[in-house]
């Protein structure tokens, strides 16, 4: 009974250290490659063999949110770990969910339906070693069509500038993180799908780092409607918004009231144009330097909070 438990002992000692050896033969840390799927039984099994291929070391896991046509059972047959969710939550929560769970210090995010190639995962690896997050830039043919190739490109400059930063394919669900960063703000992430545009502003207002990698991806099928276009846009501008004022308050109060200041002038100049006296201040001019002071006062004292909540956090 002593020998064979000597034996055992060896054998979970050596499987252990194999498991701790992980990556270790091509990447310095280990690799959880997470798939959010959601129905997605015809494409998931090729997904999961090409991800084996591109990355044999990693950890393939597979969150399927709610799916009812057969995606774990597909999922489990290739090989991959399989965490369900007993209805439909969102991709966002799926990944929410993969980033709790994920066994490998870095998570790479691919879509379960094939949009992404996997032959793409080591150019994102390559640059863990220095940055936090890596994010596979999409080229222009690989949008569904120009008009939202042009609406990602505005979001991307608008978010570029509310940021302080360059930042490029605010959408792309392509990505790899470090986990133990990414955890810092999974509960900033929403349930749905803008959770890519929040993961990346979050961690590009906290000041990580981030590195984006030229990539092909296959378009996205169905057309998109100007009024969805539209909609989407509205919802990604505001989520940017709430995400700069929940770091960088001022990066957004300071035009504003900026605006407010300018338009007090220009009415002092116009009561001035139009014979009023010299010393008197018309009503409008009153009303947006008001303005102008109130937004400045509580921009300055939300930018303080966010000083004190930051501190705490590190």
């Amino acid at each position: 009974m002593i020998e064979r438990s000597e034996a055992q002992t060896a054998n979970v000692a050596e499987e252990q250290g194999q498991m701790a050896s992980v990556i270790a033969t091509r990447w310095p840390f280990s690799v959880t490659v997470a798939l959010p799927a959601f129905n997605e039984v015809d494409s998931i099994a090729e997904v999961i063999a090409n991800i084996r291929a591109a990355c044999p070391d990693a950890e393939v896991l597979v969150v399927t949110d709610g799916s009812t046509d057969g995606t774990p059972e597909a999922a489990e047959a290739a090989g991959a770990r399989v965490i369900r969710h007993p209805y439909n939550k969102g991709n966002g929560a799926a990944v929410k969910t993969a980033l709790r769970q994920a066994h490998g210090e870095i998570v790479i995010i691919v879509d379960a339906d094939g949009q992404h190639d996997p032959a793409d995962i080591p150019r994102l690896l390559e640059h863990m070693m220095t940055y936090d997050m890596a994010v596979g830039v999409r080229s222009r043919r690989s949008h569904a069509s120009r008009t939202r190739s042009l609406g990602n490109r505005l979001l991307d400059q608008f978010a570029s500038y509310v940021a302080g930063m360059e930042l490029d394919d605010l959408t792309s669900g392509f990505r790899a993180m470090r986990r133990s960063v990414i955890l810092e703000f999974v509960h900033l992430l929403p349930n749905r799908y803008s959770w890519p545009t929040t993961s990346m502003l979050s961690l590009a207002k906290a000041g990580y780092s981030i590195r984006f990698v030229p990539i092909d991806a296959h378009p996205r099928s169905g057309g998109h409607s100007y009024q969805k276009l539209f909609r989407n846009g509205v919802k990604f501008i505001l989520i940017i918004l709430r995400i700069v004022m929940l770091f960088n308050p001022l990066r957004v109060m300071f035009p504003v009231g900026l605006v407010l200041f300018v338009l007090s002038i220009v009415g002092y100049v116009l009561s001035l144009a139009t014979g009023g006296p010299l010393l008197h201040l018309p009503p409008s001019t009153v009303m947006f330097f008001v303005g102008a002071i109130i937004v400045w006062m509580f921009g300055l004292l939300a930018e303080q909070i966010v000083a004190l909540g930051l501190g705490k956090r590190d």
